[in-house]
């Protein structure tokens, strides 16, 4: 029916005609018009004024089309519901497949018929987790969680033993094949015991890598499933003081681990300074900086001891998982989607020290986001194709970067991963930077810039309301990085934090702070010039009031 209708209404045609006098002259307008119009009638009148050099004071033109439009528009589809009627009638038209398609056009399309969301395990998990980690059983999951990265602890010191004492049999081996070498060996001889070891150094990192995701496997399945239960336990009134007092006793028992683990750590003095920034003249807003030397990383790594201050900071993590306040880091890495090599392979064995028993593991998430950049590419090109030739030339660097491998990101652009495993972090933003960044003329428009601003919008977005910032924009001092390029780096960077809190206080949103993390190898000197750079970059303007708090 719907091609009859439309094959019937775009032959059908229909003269306007339109008699106006001009001076002692009587004017006919004919214009043929395909119905039904499916432009504007304005935009139509307007073409018809222009093209017949109609007088503009014929205000009766557009009345007088618009009247005949929805006349003739009107006939035509009466004409084609009588058409419909008569093959439904003579029974060209099946009725039941008519019904059927009404049928299913109306339940598409009303609300009243959706189908209900079914619920997932997902959520029906974050949401037993959310009440059971605000009751007193949080206790009880702080404790076995930290039985259980304490477990996956020991398992990768086990791994990294002998992976070093297999790395010194054959560092032994090779040094007996050098010495004979040219006496009763040759390069062959070398070069292939140089292969048995690889493949034995592979082989023995594979049982590893195979054994570790059993067991966090294993760990996340019990885990979840013992929250369920105990989440049903509490349900019941007659078990739930048994459970209060299991779970008032449980800590003990950790007692002695904890005990032996704070004689293996120490914790690095570190240097820090907080501020107290108000925003606003009449509704004032107050936002927290701090400007902490510090390895990044260090605010994701747990802390074995179980020392009040590391468990405090896992249950503040653990309560604010599945709310509006969450955390956040930037941390800096290379183009590729991976966790070979840098900082990159650093974070993933921080990452893989504690099960996540909340989100998939960052391998996961990683293949997924390699899979959204190759998408992205794809619809990029397929629109750079579109586009002319002077657009094109604008963008030929990035674009030979991308088909050189269409998998990697572009600096300033950004993946994120969730963590529910790391010490004081929900969000990581994986923000891309080159070799640029240590250079020291970069712009508030370099991508590196560009690309802080747009992590800064999606934490307003996306209730993320502390982030964790490395100042300078690097990970690693270098020689080239002296005292004035520090400065320069930092107060840019300064200005970009504050111009981002301008705009959130506009849009009157609540934000926590900043953690302003410089790195571990600058001096104590050059930590407080950066320190007492901050209130003068920040007194720009006059609504503000700082309090430095030591």
């Amino acid at each position: 029916m719907k091609k009859n209708k439309a094959k019937a209404s775009s032959n059908t045609e229909k003269e306007f005609v339109f008699e106006f006098r001009a001076g002692k002259h009587n004017c006919v307008l004919k214009v043929p018009l395909q119905l039904p119009v499916q432009e504007n009638i304005s935009d139509l009148h307007g073409r018809l004024m222009l093209l017949h050099k109609i007088p503009c004071y014929l205000e009766k033109l557009k009345n007088s089309l618009s009247s005949f439009v929805e006349k003739e528009t009107i006939l035509d589809y009466d004409r084609e519901a009588e058409l419909a009627l008569q093959r439904l009638t003579t029974g060209d038209v099946d009725v039941n497949k008519l019904t059927s398609a009404w049928t299913r056009s109306y339940v598409e399309t009303t609300l009243e018929h959706a189908r209900p969301e079914e619920p997932s395990w997902d959520e029906d998990f974050a949401n037993v987790y959310h009440e059971l980690i605000h009751s007193p059983a949080s206790d009880t999951l702080l404790n076995l969680e930290h039985n259980y990265f304490v477990s996956i602890s020991e398992l990768i010191s086990e791994r990294d033993m002998e992976i070093k004492k297999l790395q010194e049999r054959q560092a032994a081996e090779m040094d007996k094949v050098m010495h004979e070498l040219g006496n009763t060996l040759s390069d062959q001889d070398v070069n292939a015991v140089a292969s048995q070891h690889f493949d034995a150094q592979q082989v023995l990192e594979n049982k590893w890598a195979s054994e570790l995701k059993q067991v966090t496997g294993i760990q996340k399945h019990e885990y979840q499933d013992w929250v369920v239960k105990l989440h049903q336990d509490l349900q019941k009134s007659n078990n739930s003081s048994k459970i209060n007092e299991e779970i008032k006793v449980q800590p003990s028992q950790l007692s002695e681990a904890a005990d032996l683990g704070a004689r293996m750590f120490e914790e690095q003095p570190q240097l820090e300074e907080s501020f107290t920034i108000h925003l606003g003249a009449q509704l004032k807003t107050m936002h927290n900086l701090r400007l902490v030397r510090a390895d990044v990383l260090d605010f994701c790594k747990h802390r074995r001891h179980g020392s009040s201050g590391a468990k405090l900071r896992r249950l503040q993590t653990a309560l604010s998982l599945y709310s509006f306040s969450l955390c956040g880091l930037v941390l800096l890495v290379d183009n590729r989607v991976n966790s070979y090599s840098g900082i990159k392979r650093d974070f993933a064995t921080v990452a893989k020290e504690c099960t996540d028993f909340h989100f998939p593991c960052l391998e996961e998430q990683l293949e997924e986001v390699q899979q959204v950049v190759l998408y992205a590419r794809a619809q990029r090109s397929s629109k750079h194709k579109d586009q002319p030739e002077t657009q094109k030339n604008g963008g030929d660097d990035k674009s030979k970067n991308v088909e050189r491998n269409p998998s990697n990101i572009l600096p300033g652009e950004f993946y994120i991963t969730r963590h529910s495993n790391l010490s004081e972090v929900h969000a990581v933003f994986h923000l891309c930077v080159d070799d640029n960044v240590r250079s020291g003329n970069i712009t508030a428009r370099d991508p590196a810039i560009m690309g802080l601003r747009n992590i800064l919008k999606v934490c307003c977005t996306h209730d993320i309301t502390t982030v964790t910032i490395p100042l300078l924009l690097v990970h690693d001092m270098s020689e080239e990085m002296t005292i004035p390029w520090c400065l320069k780096r930092a107060e840019l960077v300064f200005k970009c934090v504050k111009g981002n809190m301008d705009v959130m206080h506009s849009c009157c949103w609540s934000f926590g702070g900043f953690f302003l993390v410089c790195s571990t190898t600058i001096s104590e000197e050059m930590f407080y010039q950066l320190s007492n750079m901050l209130p003068q970059i920040f007194r720009v303007s006059s609504t503000l009031t700082l309090t430095s708090k030591h």
